[in-house]
């Protein structure tokens, strides 16, 4: 191309350039959105129980953490709980795999959900169990999990769990003894364990989870009286079967993790109708920006109501950036 018509080219690109600038002022309102301002919003991020791809059904061989932290990355989650009692293994080894194979997978390892339990008279039942929290908190900290479910245990004077879903939660205290005891005993457990969780770096999240936690206020009452910053609240959407609104409202400022039932297909022992735009509105009323965790409890595959599920949660749960 000689310089004449380099010249001319790139004067008729000029002009071009003037009339489509002259374009763009005309319909300034298409792209001036400074007399209606776009919302600003952030999604909380979603994780998954790892619970939601087995519920203890069949051997957990069968459905191996692996395999859920695969599901948990295809399906589109940001992160993944780990049921403890899942994992095929506690050595070392097992946990830095996993925890290679979920960052590889993009995935956070987000949550621990652990069981133990101190509601009992017996010292050395409640030491034992002391030192099984303890035990659970170091490997939370190896796995590089912020936070690990925690339950004050159950009286265990039901027949049966399946006895005790029937009853709504609530069973007698063992006899001779009262909630005030079982308060007493909680309270002086949790405290032993937390010195490791802050060494760790690990909160623990009291659950409503039957026992004294099967309510609002004995949750509170326990997190209150300890007064711990690694000490909070994992608030379990599908575990108030009465008040549920009022419940969770209390709790909702102490939450650290929520963690989201579904029940597609019908749940195992009761099925919950839970309004999650409610509940996502009253938790950005406290400023939650934290993870929430589905916990998958219905009938139908998973492979099915686990991205339904994800979709509602998306929908529900995100929260105004400044």
């Amino acid at each position: 191309m000689d310089r004449r018509k380099f010249i001319n080219g790139a004067a008729a690109l000029s002009i071009g350039s003037v009339a489509m600038g002259n374009t763009l002022n005309d319909n300034s309102e298409l792209f001036d959105n400074s007399t209606k301002p776009i919302r600003k919003i952030k999604h909380n991020p979603i994780g998954v129980s790892s619970y939601s791809f087995w519920q203890f059904e069949g051997p957990k061989e069968d459905v191996p953490m692996e395999y859920c932290i695969d599901k948990a990355a295809a399906m589109g989650f940001d992160g993944i709980e780990l049921l403890l009692v899942q994992m095929s293994s506690e050595e070392n080894g097992y946990l830095q795999k996993l925890k290679k194979q979920a960052f590889h997978a993009g995935l956070d390892l987000m949550g621990f959900s652990t069981h133990q339990g101190y509601l009992n008279p017996k010292k050395a039942y409640r030491d034992e169990n002391i030192a099984k929290t303890i035990h659970q908190i170091e490997l939370a900290y190896k796995l590089g999990i912020p936070t690990m479910r925690l339950n004050t245990g159950r009286w265990g004077t039901s027949e049966s769990f399946d006895a005790l879903m029937a009853n709504k939660g609530i069973e007698p205290a063992i006899e001779g003894y009262t909630e005030e005891d079982g308060y007493g005993w909680v309270i002086d457990s949790i405290e032993k364990c937390l010195p490791v969780a802050e060494k760790c770096g690990v909160v623990l999240g009291l659950e409503n989870h039957w026992g004294l936690g099967r309510t609002a206020e004995g949750v509170k009452r326990i997190v209150d009286t300890i007064n711990n910053p690694w000490l909070q609240v994992t608030l379990d959407t599908g575990n108030f079967l009465e008040n549920r609104e009022k419940q969770m409202r209390l709790l909702a400022p102490q939450t650290y993790l929520v963690q989201a039932k579904t029940y597609y297909g019908g749940g195992k022992w009761y099925t919950l109708d839970i309004d999650y735009p409610k509940i996502g509105e009253m938790m950005r009323e406290y400023n939650y920006k934290g993870y929430i965790s589905l916990e998958f409890e219905g009938k139908e595959d998973p492979n099915i109501a686990v991205p339904k599920s994800l979709e509602v949660l998306r929908d529900a749960f995100y929260y105004e950036l400044e």
